[in-house]
């Protein structure tokens, strides 16, 4: 008989519920074991969550930072004393410390723009096929018209005018679509409509346009109907009284680290290039460091907690602690001398009894004001406390490289192959209790039918004294 019949007739017999009794005595015989390993999982998915937590933690605050000092935020700024002017901007990585000059914008760069003969019939005119040849290099220009050209090293481009762009506007479409150095548009008015290029700025943009058949009464150039309305030139800047010419008004070459944009001209005016400390951004840098701090080493300390924490007896957990505690010692600027900060001690950042920080405004202050590019070079981009922090977290989580694993990695690789261990034990437990079940269901069922054999004998036995008591009478 199978198990499941037999189980179906366990107590029939005997008047017992002997299912309910197996399963009672395989639930107590496992027990405890089960309690052991759900226990010891718990335990073990506890120290799990508590590395993941510490990770993200850790890898957010060293992220945080390098953006922040990476923005250049924190670094000397350029100052310009008339950004109606010219405005500047420090370029990544740029030292500025020092910076001290006068720019005067004498003229600003632009581009060519032409526009073509008044077409009556607007930009739905039909002009024709054929071809259009863009060629640059230098113009001379007189009242609007173009009296000299002479052509760069660029070789000419070449625009195929076809059937389905013979308008005005579809012109226009075919010489952007060709993206040849020059940008059309259409200029309409109650008279008709004007085909407008333009270049890109700079004198060695100037450019002529010729075109085959009925497509040279869009000509640009010398003798041409076309109009010149702005003449291709180059920004005229004077530094320190020096001139330079660029072609275009955002120039990078003229302040090394900066970029100038130029704004608007205006000769005789001298605009005072500076630099400018970035006292308030540090202080508050180092505010937010120590919060962001406080929280990251909170969350250490408690997972590492020697009576309740998950990972009071992880290695690679209290080694982050001791590191991050360390952290405010660590020799920020390679090469400093004694007599220049080059710790967070240094600048006022001070470890409090309970391992946490917090900071001395006043000694963060007068730090600034002595050694302001010390305190900037501590700040610096993939530097400093930057790359400090980025190290400590490297080593603190770790790597599961060549098969073997550190840090935190290697916590976790522990940890799961503990669980996967303990699934196992589970799995043979369920297996075990299974095979219990069977063979307990089987042994109760050979007991039920005993007791049900002894019972019919009984009933058999009974009858027949009753019978024999009956004749007596």
């Amino acid at each position: 008989m199978a198990v499941e019949s037999i189980a179906k007739t366990l107590g029939t017999g005997s008047g017992i519920d002997t299912n309910a009794l197996v399963e009672s005595l395989v639930t107590n015989a496992y027990a405890n074991k089960n309690h052991t390993l759900t226990t010891q999982n718990d335990a073990l998915t506890a120290q799990i969550s508590a590395i993941g937590m510490l990770k993200s933690n850790i890898s957010d605050f060293a992220s945080a930072l390098t953006s922040l000092t990476g923005s250049g935020s924190l670094a000397t700024q350029p100052t310009s004393s008339n950004s109606g002017i010219l405005s500047i901007t420090r370029l990544p990585g740029a030292d500025l410390a020092g910076l001290s000059a006068t720019v005067e914008v004498r003229q600003l760069a632009q581009g060519q723009v032409t526009s073509s003969q008044l077409f009556s019939g607007g930009s739905g005119t039909t002009i024709g096929t054929g071809k259009l040849t863009v060629s640059f290099g230098t113009g001379t220009v007189t009242d609007g018209a173009m009296t000299d050209f002479t052509q760069g090293p660029a070789a000419s481009i070449d625009i195929d005018i076809d059937s389905t762009h013979t308008t005005l506007k579809g012109i226009a479409d075919a010489i952007n679509a060709k993206k040849a150095g020059v940008t059309a548009s259409i200029l309409s008015d109650n008279n008709g409509a004007r085909l407008v290029l333009k270049s890109a700025t700079g004198a060695s943009q100037a450019f002529t346009l010729s075109g085959t058949g009925d497509l040279s009464a869009l000509n640009v150039g010398v003798g041409s109907a076309s109009s010149v309305n702005q003449v291709a030139q180059d920004a005229r800047v004077a530094m320190d009284g020096v001139e330079a010419k660029y072609p275009t008004n955002s120039i990078s070459g003229l302040i090394p680290g900066a970029r100038i944009d130029l704004v608007a001209a205006s000769v005789g005016t001298k605009v005072a290039i500076g630099a400018a400390a970035p006292t308030t951004a540090i202080s508050q840098a180092v505010s937010n460091f120590v919060d962001t701090y406080n929280q990251v080493l909170k969350a250490v300390t408690d997972a590492t907690n020697p009576i309740s924490g998950p990972l009071r007896t992880d290695p690679a957990a209290k080694d982050l602690l001791r590191q991050l505690k360390g952290l405010t010692l660590t020799e920020l600027i390679p090469g400093a001398t004694d007599d220049v900060p080059h710790k967070l001690a240094d600048i006022g950042v001070k470890t409090n009894r309970d391992g946490s920080l917090s900071v001395d405004s006043a000694r963060l202050s007068k730090v600034l004001s002595t050694y302001p590019d010390d305190v900037e070079a501590i700040f610096g981009e993939s530097a400093g406390i930057s790359k400090a922090l980025s190290t400590l977290v490297a080593t603190a989580i770790g790597s599961s490289t060549s098969g073997k694993e550190t840090g935190l990695a290697s916590s976790t690789a522990t940890y799961t192959k503990q669980q996967d261990k303990i699934a196992q034990q589970q799995d043979k437990v369920t297996t075990d209790s299974a095979a219990m079940t069977e063979r307990m269901t089987q042994q109760f069922a050979a007991m039920d039918a005993k007791v049900a054999a002894y019972k019919s004998t009984q009933s058999f036995l009974t009858q027949q004294i009753a019978a024999w008591n009956a004749q007596n009478n």
